[in-house]
């Protein structure tokens, strides 16, 4: 199922996706379930949100795909490299990334999210996909001066806008089906990468943050990004393409 959050007549729904239309759902699925109202929305009669607010936290991993790592500088770690963005951070589909004063470089950073779907502690890797509620697309936009700057990872990945979440969470992604991640600016490709080539599996990632937070329903997992990552200014579109996923679109301004 396509799952999706989205605003009409001054109210906050959720939806599962029939076409060109949304089945309207009674609450939120993560705590209520599939029960539906019957009502049946046009796709072009709503507007698009994040598909999931996490109420606890964003855990985003790091170097998780050597490409990268390498044009990094280093080398990807043994295990999985964790850091936390808040919930803050989040914005949706068409949302604007806003490019903060305190920093001259902005950079995108195309990746898979998983949310995950019930309560989770110490969960061993054979057992983690049990866990998972979906898949959704991320940009973990990154202050990559700060990044450096600062040492630590917080401020420059955890502004207000620096997490777009979108467009809708698809409950039966298939992890094994050969799904690209392709990131485009202004229509101009920066990233293309198979999410086959993470270092630490989906499973992984979910079992070692489990052994450290206990993960909550609608908590998210940023997966890592591949190679090719790079900065972007106000006025760019910036597009995050998954295969099976969709499109996530967002464009830059200054604050």
């Amino acid at each position: 199922m396509r799952i999706v959050r989205y605003s009409r007549q001054e109210s906050i729904r959720y939806g599962i996706v029939d076409e060109k239309e949304v089945v309207e759902l009674a609450g939120d699925p993560l705590f209520a379930g599939f029960e539906t109202t019957g009502e049946r929305i046009p796709l072009a009669e709503i507007t698009l949100l994040a598909p999931s607010i996490p109420r606890s936290k964003i855990i985003g991993i790091g170097k998780n795909y050597r490409d990268h790592a390498a044009e990094m500088g280093g080398e990807a770690p043994a295990e999985p490299l964790m850091f936390l963005k808040p919930n803050t951070s989040v914005v949706g589909p068409n949302d604007a990334i806003v490019r903060p004063t305190q920093s001259s470089r902005t950079d995108y950073e195309g990746e898979l999210a998983v949310v995950i779907g019930r309560v989770a502690k110490n969960v061993p890797a054979e057992q983690a996909l049990e866990y998972v509620f979906g898949y959704t697309i991320a940009n973990d936009v990154t202050a990559r001066d700060l990044q450096s700057s600062d040492g630590q990872w917080a401020r420059a990945k955890g502004f207000d806008t620096f997490c777009p979440l979108g467009p809708s969470i698809e409950t039966e992604f298939d992890l094994d089906a050969g799904a690209r991640i392709v990131t485009r600016v202004n229509g101009e490709v920066r990233q293309d990468g198979p999410i086959s080539d993470m270092v630490h599996s989906v499973p992984e990632i979910i079992a070692h943050a489990s052994a450290a937070f206990t993960l909550l329903p609608g908590d998210v997992l940023l997966t890592g990004t591949p190679a090719g990552i790079g900065s972007f200014d106000a006025g760019d579109v910036i597009e995050v393409e998954i295969t099976g996923l969709g499109i996530l679109r967002n464009t830059a301004r200054n604050a």
